[in-house]
This record gives C-alpha cells, sequence and structure tokens, in this order.
C-alpha cells in the first residue's frame, strides 16, 4: 500500500504542475485592437481616443466608441504627451510590472526538472518495480530478515524427521553456547543442506529455526538470484553475504537452491551465463579465499543430484541432511500435532489413521486433516469423527466422487467385473498388500478403482511379490476376457506398468535366470539436468532378443497364471462382480464374507489393523511405498509413481541394493481407458 500511495501522490504532483503551467502561459487575451504608432498619433489628432494609460511603452485606452486599443510607441518620443493633452485625452500611468528572479528561474528550468524527473520515476518503476532502494538497486538481494518472534514455528511443531531435527538442533545448541564446542576443536558447520522428496517438512524445519534461533535469520529463494541481467545474480550474492557479515553470526536459508545451484555446463552448447556466474559467486562466498565465519548456510532441495559437485564438498555444505517421508510411527506424531489444532472426536484413533496412510508425507497428512475438518464444516458437524477421516482418506488417494456422470448399464458391468478381477487375484494370492476398498463409483478421472494398502513400511520387494504384482496387473483384463470374450482398453496401463516391471525385472534387478544378475542399458536422462540426452545401448543384438524373450516369457507366465486362478474360482468372481454393481463400493470385510460364503475354511480372514512389525533399525532412512490405486478412467491417465530422485542420489552405498527396488509400487495402479 505505500508503494500505491508513493506512485499516486508522484502523479497528482505531476498532474498539478501541468495545470500551473498551463494556466501561467495561456492567460486570456482581450478582444485589443492593435494600432501601429503613426494610426495612434493620427487617432489621438482626431479625437477618436478618449482614454489613454501608458506603461512603460505599451500604450492602452479606449476610444471614444468604446473599443478598447493597444500600441507601442518609443519611449523617447518626448511629443506623445504634448500631443494628448492637447488633443483632450484622459492620460493615466501605471508601474512596470516587473517577474521576480524567482519567476523568472522558475519558468526557465521547471520543465527541464520535471522532465528528469518522470524519467527517474520510470526508471526506478522499470528495474525495482516500484519497490525500494534507488534507480540503481536492482544489484541487492531480495532476503528478507526476518525478526525475533515473527515466527511462531518451533521444533515442538516438527515431528517424524527425529534424526534431520536432531542435527539442526545441535546448530542452534552451537549459537547459544558455543563454548562447549569450540573448547573441544569443533567447529559450526558453515552449511547444512536438507535433501527430501517435496512436502517431508524441509522448509518446516528452516522455519523452526527461525523461530528457535536468537540471531538473525534471513530467507531468500533460489529464483531470486537469477536475472535476465548477465551479473546481477552474482552481485545479489555478493550483497546478500556481506550483510550476513554485518549480522554475524546469522543464519542464512536458501530455499530451492538447484534453481541456482544445477551443474555447469549442463544443456545443448553450454551453459547458462547467468545462473553460472550466481553460482560460481555462491561458491566462493561460501568457502572462498576470505574467511566467512559466522555465516551459517542452510539450503533445502528435492533434487539434490542435479546440484553441482563443488556446491555439495564439505566446507561450504558440511552436512547433508535426508527429510525422509516418516514411518507410522512418525506419520502418528504429525498427525496428533494437527489433530490438537483442530476439534476431533476422542473416538478418532491416529494409530489406526497412521497405519492406514504409509508413504503419506507430512503435507500430505496435514492435507487429509483439513480435507475431514472442511467436510465437518460443510456438514455442520461440531467435531471431526472417524468416519470423516476415512472418507478424506479416499478422496486424496482415489479422488472425489461423481455420482452425477452418466454411464451406461453395460460399460457398467464391464467396470465392475474387471475390478472384481483385480480384488480376487489380490485377496486370493498370499503375501499380498491387503484389499483396502473396491468401487466403481467414478472418482476424479477414474471409472472405478480397487486400492490395496500395506500393513507394514517396505522398503524392497522380492521376485516373487513382483511376479505376483503382475499377476494382480492382469486381473482385470483376464476377467474382462472370460466373462465377455473381449478385451476394452480398460487394460492399456496394465499391460503398460507389467511391461515396465518385467524389463525391470531382467534389465536392471538381475531377475532373470538365464540372462544373470547383471544390468543392461543406461537410464534415459533429462539433458538440461545435466546428464545424458538418450539411452546409450551396451549390449548385442542376441542380449536384445534374450532380453525380449524374457521380459515375454514373464508376462504371458503372469497371464497364464491368472487365467487359471479366475476359471477356478469363477463363482467368486461374479459373486464380487454382483456385489459391486449392487453396492457399488465393497470394503475388505465384503469380500471376506463371500470367501466364506463359497470357500468355508480354505481361506483365513485378513486383519483388517494389524500391528506393523517390527523391523531391526536402518542404515539410512529410506522411502515407503505409497499406496497404490488402480483404476479405471476415460480421461488423462496418470503415470507410476517412481522412486524421487532426490533420495537415489543421496542414499549410502551401503543400501545401493534396495535403491531400484523402491521404484516398484506395492500394488498395481491401472491407467485409464481411452
Amino acid at each position: 500500500m505505500n508503494t500505491f500511495y508513493k506512485n499516486l501522490s508522484m502523479w497528482l504532483v505531476i498532474g498539478l504542475t501541468m495545470i500551473l503551467l498551463f494556466n501561467l502561459f495561456n492567460k486570456p487575451q482581450g478582444q485589443d485592437t492593435s494600432l501601429t504608432y503613426s494610426q495612434f498619433v493620427a487617432a489621438v489628432e482626431s479625437h477618436d481616443i478618449s482614454q489613454v494609460q501608458i506603461s512603460g511603452d505599451i500604450v492602452s485606452g479606449s476610444m471614444r466608441d468604446g473599443k478598447a486599443f493597444r500600441a507601442v510607441y518609443p519611449i523617447n518620443d518626448d511629443e506623445m504627451i504634448s500631443i494628448l493633452r492637447k488633443n483632450g485625452a484622459d492620460i493615466s500611468v501605471k508601474e512596470v510590472q516587473r517577474d521576480s528572479w524567482m519567476m523568472t528561474l522558475f519558468v526557465s528550468w521547471f520543465p527541464m526538472l520535471l522532465l528528469i524527473g518522470v524519467w527517474i520515476f520510470f526508471m526506478r518503476q522499470m528495474q525495482m518495480g516500484g519497490g525500494k532502494g534507488g534507480a540503481l538497486s536492482f544489484g541487492k538481494t531480495k532476503a528478507k530478515l526476518l525478526e525475533q518472534g515473527e515466527h511462531k514455528v518451533t521444533f515442538e511443531d516438527v515431528a517424524g524427521i527425529d534424526e534431520a531435527k536432531q542435527e539442526l538442533e545441535e546448530i542452534i545448541d552451537f549459537l547459544k553456547d558455543p563454548d562447549r564446542f569450540t573448547k573441544l576443536g569443533a567447529r559450526i558447520p558453515k552449511g547444512v543442506l536438507l535433501a527430501g522428496s517435496p512436502g517431508t517438512g524441509k522448509t518446516l524445519l528452516a522455519k523452526a529455526i527461525a523461530g528457535e534461533a536468537d540471531v538473525p535469520f534471513f530467507t531468500i529463494s533460489g529464483s531470486d538470484f537469477v536475472e535476465m541481467f548477465v551479473g546481477v545474480g552474482a552481485s545479489r550474492v555478493r550483497d546478500l553475504f556481506g550483510q550476513g557479515k554485518k549480522n554475524a553470526p546469522c543464519i542464512i536459508f536458501i530455499d530451492e537452491i538447484d534453481a541456482v545451484g544445477r551443474h555447469r555446463g549442463a544443456g545443448l552448447g553450454g551453459g547458462h551465463d547467468e545462473r553460472e556466474q550466481t553460482l560460481n559467486q555462491l561458491l566462493v562466498e561460501m568457502d572462498g579465499f576470505e574467511e566467512n565465519e559466522g555465516v551459517i548456510i542452510v539450503a533445502a532441495t528435492n533434487r539434490p543430484d542435479v546440484l553441482d559437485p563443488a556446491l555439495l564438498r564439505p566446507g561450504r555444505f558440511d552436512r547433508q541432511v535426508i527429510v525422509p517421508v516418516p514411518d507410522v510411527l512418525g506419520r502418528q506424531k504429525i498427525l496428533e500435532i494437527y489433530a490438537n489444532k483442530t476439534k476431533m472426536e476422542a473416538s478418532v484413533d491416529m494409530e489406526i489413521v497412521a497405519r492406514g496412510t504409509p508413504g503419506f508425507s507430512g503435507a500430505d497428512l496435514e492435507n487429509l486433516v483439513n480435507e475431514a475438518a472442511l467436510m465437518a464444516a460443510r456438514s455442520g458437524a461440531k467435531k471431526i469423527n472417524p468416519e470423516m477421516i476415512d472418507k478424506a482418506k479416499d478422496k486424496i488417494m482415489m479422488g472425489a466422487e461423481r455420482r452425477s456422470m452418466i454411464i451406461t448399464d453395460s460399460e457398467k458391468e464391464i467396470t465392475a467385473y474387471h475390478e472384481a478381477g483385480h480384488a480376487v487375484i489380490a485377496r486370493l494370492l498370499p503375501d499380498t498388500d491387503p484389499i483396502h476398498k473396491v468401487s466403481i463409483i467414478p472418482r476424479g478421472r477414474a471409472l472405478g478403482v480397487t486400492m490395496q494398502l500395506p500393513t507394514d513400511e517396505r522398503y524392497t520387494h522380492s521376485k516373487k511379490f513382483l511376479e505376483k504384482t503382475l499377476c494382480i496387473l492382469f486381473g482385470g483384463r483376464v476377467a474382462e476376457k472370460l466373462i465377455f470374450d473381449e478385451i476394452t482398453t480398460g487394460a492399456g496401463n496394465d499391460i503398460e506398468r507389467a511391461s515396465e516391471m518385467a524389463r525391470k525385472m531382467v534389465c536392471e534387478w538381475g531377475m532373470s535366470e538365464e540372462l544373470g544378475p547383471l544390468s543392461y542399458g543406461k537410464k534415459d536422462e533429462q539433458i538440461f539436468l545435466g546428464r545424458d540426452i538418450g539411452q546409450q545401448r551396451d549390449f548385442s543384438e542376441d542380449t536384445a532378443r534374450k532380453i525380449d524373450h524374457e521380459v515375454e516369457t514373464i508376462i504371458k507366465e503372469a497371464n497364464r497364471r491368472v487365467t487359471e486362478m479366475l476359471a477356478e474360482n469363477m463363482d467368486i468372481l461374479k459373486r464380487v462382480a454382483e456385489e459391486l454393481l449392487e453396492k457399488e463400493t465393497i470394503m475388505l470385510e465384503d469380500i471376506e464374507d463371500i470367501l466364506d460364503e463359497l470357500r468355508p475354511g480354505q481361506f483365513e480372514r485378513t486383519e483388517k489393523n494389524p500391528e506393523p512389525k517390527k523391523k531391526p533399525q536402518k542404515a539410512a532412512p529410506k522411502k515407503a511405498v505409497k499406496p497404490v490405486v488402480e483404476e479405471e478412467s476415460t480421461e488423462v491417465s496418470q503415470e507410476a509413481e517412481e522412486q524421487d530422485a532426490s533420495e537415489a542420489a543421496t542414499e549410502p552405498e551401503a543400501v545401493s541394493e534396495v535403491e531400484e527396488a523402491e521404484e516398484t509400487p506395492a500394488a498395481p495402479e491401472e491407467k485409464p481407458k481411452e
């Protein structure tokens, strides 16, 4: 608002000045008759002039017929006064009006000063966007200095990432009591890089540092350094560290540092001059020839794999803190924090909710609680109940229901058998993730969904698990073939994902007996990230044929196995489909009741909320598998979830054998119908 009023006052001043000049130079001129000196003398002698007023060398007055006149006479003409008196004219003398020196200076210089002022004003608008700092201050940093008490977030508001929180709490302790560390010869880390998937709480940790630290805290985004003018980013980096040194000790937080810290030389034909100059200046300021004591850099990114190696070395970023997706206990603590900010019934068990949301990040859990609160407000409820939490979870995982969508009976029946095929195979196969819900109500872009929820935090997948996942993927297609003797486009994504998974089993995970534990082919990388432009083939034509044969064998075996299972359990498939057509949505308990009725005593009932299994402590935090929804859709297809690239780049070598397996989803996700 201050900038608005400032601009408004500037324009008002310009407008008033223009009005003043117009009035000054546009004085109304009377209808005076202009006479030459000879005409004036002749008129006097002919007694046509009755009144004369003399002011300097100007003679004005009125004639006997009432008309005004004006003439200029020579001042050294001594005879004019005698002529006027002789002919009886009324003579009056007026003092000559002279402009002051201030008015003369104003009229002479004001237009030029006005033009200079307007030029400076528009230059400021272009360079600073109307902001503060003067006409040539676009090289100044845009970092914001947070005052103490401005942010109320503390480490008490952060949960589920205890190891990352401990790393940052140590920096706060060092700033508060440096003698405890320096007496042992320790020095404070110069930089801390927070790396993790989106939504895991990196920025929240930075806010907690700002709330806990008793030192100046600067915050800036990586994109604030980069401008269209080469050299501006480097100037802003110098100015930022200059302010940091003046306020040392202090903390500088750079969010999304990959915007300025990407690998140098990336891209076709060279790199980006402005970004690379900015990065070079950042490298020098963090650990260059001059000491930079007392300035601690905290940066956040979800793509540490694209950062320049010189930026990641010790001395610049001494610590790389991985902010992982929370496990079940972490999710429970996060849910409790957000639940305390809302009105929730005592019957809501956060432990059960945490078990039902594997793979959810902190941002996902906050969104879950918020969606439940919105549902409670729309329904007029005073508190959030467990049913609202469950509906909010389904909305986030599967999309909002679209009951108004018109679907033909035949298409609805095909969808029911398709989803029933997925559900029956997922239930009959042992050691698979239990079914959470099966629905043929259109949700989001899907016509039907079959959702499975893992009971445990899973970080690796065995060959048997992947083979069962392939069977579940083909459950819908085989069910359509057996019932209708027809195949629809709903199985398109099933085939695509199954083919991709089978190829990874052969080429990346060494699960082929014939080809052995070898990796074939390099991954296709994005060139603008500083990686290879295309996939490199490092195997022969004969090996390529063997790979294709192995992939085909795995796919056909899964298809054969599913066909036999559904043919043997056709009554279960039809009963589940009929239940779906009648109720539109069925739960795990409904499928268990059908099995107890048709196959009494053959299948043990699956627990709805089993206790999570105890696992040994991992060497490093790894990403949990997020629940996957199988879906049929008539609109845009959704890609399968991949492992976040940032985690793949930051995992220690000791656990590298599980990094690739983390890309495999826990359960199939079906692509939309075309």
